[in-house]
């Protein structure tokens, strides 16, 4: 469906499996000559239209990752699609996909990865937006791998939000929003289970030069501050790009 054409992530990512400060000037060079490549192209009638912009949030329940989701659409702008809110909307809809996805859960198993790359899909495709929080996704390898082949992209940053395993019991067990999988035995369960199959997924993004580690014990705001020159490096080059784009285009049409 979208190929991205380049990886402004990669071209922005620290070298570090941790994020701390602002993105250095150099990086911010590269990703300008990046994002500036191929606009001659675009002005000789190339489509314009837009790629995806994909973020992936990734961190074990209770880790904060929805909450610094909801910051991070109400500052620029994403439209959040979570994997376990798409998974609970198909529960609820009384499906046969709904009920295998329900004894899934209970188990503390992972859903079937084609199951939620298409929920995520139809979500993607339905929205005119082409900035996606896609949270709580992959969590495996077998996921990464379904979800390049089924949308045709990869990510450009994939946000790992880390927080010690007693912190994340304690997280979800107050949360008390009445969903089946808030149990102690569940959530120890759901935490085993992540960390044997979110790891390789993690080093995967690492080893590309995507993985930005978050830090997730704090305030929200302290753990946000983290994030913020992630996306704001980003946006800023975004911006850039667009203006450079128009003046390219008109210069084109001038001649």
């Amino acid at each position: 469906m979208w190929r991205r054409v380049a990886s402004l992530s990669s071209l922005i990512s620290s070298s570090n499996s941790s994020f701390h400060g602002q993105v250095p000037a150099a990086c911010r060079l590269t990703i300008w000559e990046s994002l500036t490549t191929g606009i001659a192209q675009q002005a000789k009638g190339v489509s314009k239209e837009k790629t995806p912009f994909i973020t992936f949030v990734l961190g074990g329940p209770g880790s904060g990752k929805g909450t610094q989701c909801i910051k991070i659409v109400e500052t620029f702008g994403f439209t959040h699609l979570s994997a376990g809110d798409l998974l609970r909307q198909e529960i609820a809809s009384n499906s046969a996909d709904g009920a295998m996805i329900l004894n899934t859960i209970k188990e503390g198993r992972i859903v079937p990865s084609e199951v939620t790359v298409k929920l995520i899909q139809k979500e993607m495709e339905s929205n005119d937006n082409h900035k996606f929080l896609i949270d709580g996704f992959p969590r495996s390898e077998e996921n990464r791998i379904a979800f390049e082949r089924i949308i045709g992209a990869e990510p450009n940053i994939v946000l790992f939000f880390d927080c010690p395993e007693e912190e994340m019991v304690k997280r979800v067990l107050n949360r008390n929003q009445g969903r089946v999988d808030d149990n102690i035995d569940t959530v120890r369960k759901r935490l085993k289970v992540f960390e044997a199959l979110n790891l390789p997924v993690i080093n995967y993004y690492s080893q590309r030069g995507k993985l930005y580690t978050i830090n997730a014990v704090g305030t929200v705001d302290e753990i946000f501050e983290q994030v913020l020159p992630v996306f704001t490096a980003s946006e800023d080059q975004e911006v850039s790009a667009k203006e450079l784009r128009k003046s390219s285009w008109g210069k084109a049409n001038r001649s």
